[in-house]
């Protein structure tokens, strides 16, 4: 484990619908449950640790999570132990006038997912601010397609499920290239 993470909301989801522990059905990528339960120990793992979480000043990750996930679920217990052992860093970031985060010019472009650009701001401003910082991802194979432009801008991502994630997105671009 790093010193810090920007968990991504799709890591507590994941987790969360692999926990047996959780009475309802959570709809989550990726579907196999032996996926999910790798991803459900990497979050006990985190859990567990000395690491801190990440999250903006103004909440708006900490309302990502809340808006998909519970009390009852496994990803936000994990949070909400984060929070109460002081193992949280907040970052002041800013936001445009559509809600999104803002991003250097030289990663705006490559970052089209509006919603993941708080994740990559905190990110930067926990780089500056408290030093290694990690980007945590599971079933969002977006993160892969901008690993090049990320790495250039001294973030360093970890994909929980590597193997499936990395061969999601090399599907979607080759049907990307089939609609060309």
């Amino acid at each position: 484990m790093k010193e810090r993470y920007v968990v991504d909301t799709n890591v507590l989801i994941a987790a969360s619908a692999g926990d047996l522990q959780d009475p309802k059905d959570i709809d989550a990528t990726p579907q196999d449950q032996s996926l999910r339960l790798k991803i459900l120990d990497w979050l006990k793992e985190f859990s567990a640790s000395l690491s801190h979480l990440v999250l903006d000043d103004a909440w708006k990750i900490y309302k990502e999570y809340r808006n998909k996930l519970t009390d009852q679920d496994f990803g936000i217990r994990v949070i909400i132990h984060k929070l109460s052992t002081s193992a949280i860093d907040n970052v002041s970031i800013e936001y445009d006038a559509n809600g999104h985060g803002c991003l250097p010019d030289t990663l705006a472009p490559t970052i089209h997912d509006r919603e993941d650009r708080k994740m990559v701001a905190a990110c930067l401003a926990a780089l500056v601010t408290h030093g290694v910082c990690v980007i945590a991802f599971a079933g969002d194979s977006d993160w892969i397609g901008w690993e090049e432009a990320l790495h250039q801008n001294g973030v360093e991502l970890d994909p929980i499920i590597e193997d499936w994630v990395r061969r999601k997105y090399d599907e979607k671009q080759k049907n990307k290239n089939r609609r060309a």
